[in-house]
C-alpha cells in the first residue's frame, strides 16, 4: 500500500500566512507586544513586609522636580537609612559634610532593622547626631502599641546631647490602600495615640515625617500637631507648601538619589539647631 507523504508547503500558502499575521499585528499591537515582552515580577509584586522605608512612595505619588540650589551653610546636611542600605560607610558621609542621621528601627510590631546597631551606633561613633524612626502601619495595630514597640526597638531618647527624638514615618502604604484603610478622623486618632504614648515613654515630642499630599489626603490636612517637629518630604528645589498647623519645617528630605546612601536631608538651621533639638 503506497504511503502518502505531504509535500512541501507551497510558497503561495506561506505568503498568505505571513500576510494574515501581519494584518493581525497591525490590528492588535498590544496583544503581540504583551506576548513578546513578559511581565516582570517587579512590576506587580507587593513589597515584603518590613521593607518599607522613608520616602518609599514620594517619587510615585509626588514625583521629582529638581534639587535645591547647592549646599547651604545655614542648613545642616543629614541622611536617613534603613536595612536595604546594609552596612553604611559613615566615615565617607562624615567626610562629605553630613552631620546628622536617622536610622529605621522598626515597622509595625513585626519588624526590627537587622542593621540597626551598625547604622545607629556607627553614625554616632563618627561624630554625628543621630536618631531613630518608625515606619507606621496603622492597619496592623494601635498607635500606642506601635510606639511601645518602637521605643523597645531602640527608638527612645537619651539626654546625651547627641540623640534626636524619635520620628514617626507616616506616609503612603506600600502594601495596600494609601491611607491604610482608615478614614481621615481615624487616622488622626491613630497618630495622636502614637504621639501621646511616645511622649509618655520618653518625655519628648516625636518628630512627624510626612508629605503634604499624603497628609491632606489621609488626615484631611489636620492642623493640630504643630507641637511636634515636622520633617517634610518633597523632592524639588523648595520644600513647598507645608501641612496645616506648621509654619515652618525642622527637616526636609529633598532627594532619594544623593551620594552614598540615597536619601539626603537638610535641617532648617545650622548644626547648633540640630544640637538644640537633641538637647530637648
Amino acid at each position: 500500500m503506497p504511503v502518502h507523504r505531504p509535500g512541501p508547503i507551497r510558497p503561495r500558502r506561506l505568503f498568505l500566512v505571513a500576510l494574515l499575521l501581519t494584518a493581525f499585528s497591525l490590528l492588535h499591537p498590544a496583544a503581540v507586544s504583551a506576548a513578546e515582552v513578559p511581565e516582570t515580577p517587579e512590576a506587580t509584586a507587593t513589597p515584603a513586609r518590613g521593607s518599607a522605608h522613608m520616602g518609599m512612595g514620594v517619587v510615585a505619588h509626588d514625583g521629582q522636580d529638581g534639587l535645591p540650589a547647592g549646599t547651604r551653610a545655614g542648613q545642616a546636611e543629614g541622611v536617613d537609612v534603613a536595612s536595604y542600605q546594609g552596612n553604611v560607610s559613615w566615615s565617607t558621609l562624615w567626610n562629605s559634610g553630613v552631620r546628622w542621621a536617622y536610622t529605621k528601627a522598626s515597622e509595625g510590631t513585626y519588624y526590627r532593622n537587622p542593621y540597626f546597631s551598625q547604622q545607629y551606633t556607627g553614625s554616632y561613633d563618627v561624630g554625628m547626631i543621630r536618631g531613630a524612626y518608625h515606619f507606621a502601619t496603622p492597619d496592623t495595630s494601635s498607635g500606642a502599641t506601635q510606639a511601645d514597640y518602637f521605643v523597645d526597638s531602640g527608638g527612645g531618647w537619651y539626654q546625651d546631647g547627641r540623640t534626636l527624638p524619635g520620628t514617626l514615618d507616616i506616609e503612603w502604604n506600600p502594601y495596600g490602600d494609601a491611607c491604610f484603610g482608615k478614614s481621615q478622623s481615624a487616622m488622626v486618632t491613630w497618630i495622636r495615640d502614637f504621639l501621646n504614648r511616645y511622649k509618655a515613654r520618653t518625655g519628648r515630642d516625636a518628630v512627624i515625617y510626612t508629605a503634604t499630599t499624603w497628609w491632606t489626603q489621609c488626615t484631611g490636612n489636620y492642623g493640630g500637631f504643630s507641637a511636634n517637629p515636622l520633617w517634610i518630604a518633597r523632592y524639588a528645589s523648595t520644600a513647598g507648601t507645608l501641612p496645616a498647623g506648621w509654619s515652618t519645617y525642622s527637616m526636609w528630605q529633598y532627594t532619594s538619589s544623593g551620594p552614598t546612601v540615597g536619601d539626603h536631608d537638610r535641617f532648617n538651621g545650622a548644626l547648633d539647631r540640630v544640637q538644640a533639638l537633641a538637647a530637648g
